[in-house]
Parts: C-alpha cells; structure tokens; sequence
C-alpha cells in the first residue's frame, strides 16, 4: 500500500508518495503523468517518508535545502532509473542538456552513442520532481522544453535556484 501527502507550494499543491521504505513519487497535482506507474489507492494518511519529503520541500521553497538524506525508489524501467540517476547529478541553480545526459550514459555504458530523444522521454517520465530534478534538463542551446509540471513551473524553478543558489545548504 502506498502512502501520500498533499502538500502546497508556490507553484501549486503536490503529492508526496511512498511505498513505506522509500519515496516513490512528488507530482503537482493534475500535472502529465501524475502517480506515475501507480495504479492503486494511495493512503492518504502519509508516514515518515512522506513527512521527510514535505519538510524538505518546505525548505527547498524558502530557498534553504538542496539535498536530502532519505531514500528513494522512483518507479521506472532500468533505462529511466540511469537516467534520473544523472539528474540527481546536476548541481543546485545549474543545467545541463538531454545530449550532455545522453553523451554521459553513452560513456558509462561503452557504447559510442545514444538517443537523445530516448533521454528527453525518460527525464518526461520522472517521477519525483523537484528532488530528482528534471527542471535542470534544457534543450540544445539551452532552449527551454518540456516539462511534465508546465513550462512555467519549469521557468520559475530555474529562476528561483539561481536566485538563491548562495544562500542554499547542503543539508
């Protein structure tokens, strides 16, 4: 059985999701691909994952946290874990492309080059936002594209971490 918490922020209410072990999902509520590959009711009372989660979203809001200490278990194929593995890797207030994302996996794996459409539909399909932070994937140029929360969500949380980039902890 899953767990949720619904939580307001800025840019609108979001669900916080766990499996009891790990954080599974963070949706705004109504975005594409909302719950994910989650079928199932999800027990609206929360637990200490989803508690975790919402207080580290808080901070994130007020511009104070950047990385988290509790686990996480986003639902997807192993290609889609790889992906939002990198995107674990983009540092706070900066970003990178779906061709740098893809150039990388393509190194790790040996292999001489890969999709970087392939890596746009993974990054599309993550789902713990914010946290596994698919709003720092921008397109060629550094054009901004898809978000599955909406562009704009995806504009103000780009402005917002560079605005407070100094100030954040790492805790």
């Amino acid at each position: 059985m899953y767990q949720g918490k619904l939580q307001e922020s800025p840019l609108g209410r979001i669900l916080a999701v766990s499996d009891g072990h790990a954080l599974v999902g963070i949706w705004f509520v109504g975005q594409k691909h909302d719950r994910g590959k989650i079928k199932e009711s999800i027990n609206m009372e929360g637990d200490t994952i989803c508690d975790a989660a919402i207080e580290w979203l808080d901070g994130y809001f007020r511009g104070e946290r950047t990385e988290f200490s509790f686990p996480l278990n986003p639902l997807g194929t192993p290609f889609q874990k790889s992906v939002w593995k990198k995107l674990l890797e983009i540092p706070y207030g900066e970003v990178t492309t779906y061709g740098q994302i893809a150039q990388a996996l393509a190194k790790e794996k040996g292999i001489e080059k890969m999709s970087a459409r392939a890596v746009g539909n993974a990054v599309s399909r993550n789902p713990i936002s914010i946290l596994v932070p698919c709003h720092r994937v921008v397109g060629k140029g550094n054009s901004l594209t898809g978000y599955a929360g909406g562009l704009e969500r995806k504009k103000w949380l780009l402005k917002f971490e560079r605005k407070n980039k100094s100030k954040a902890s790492h805790c």
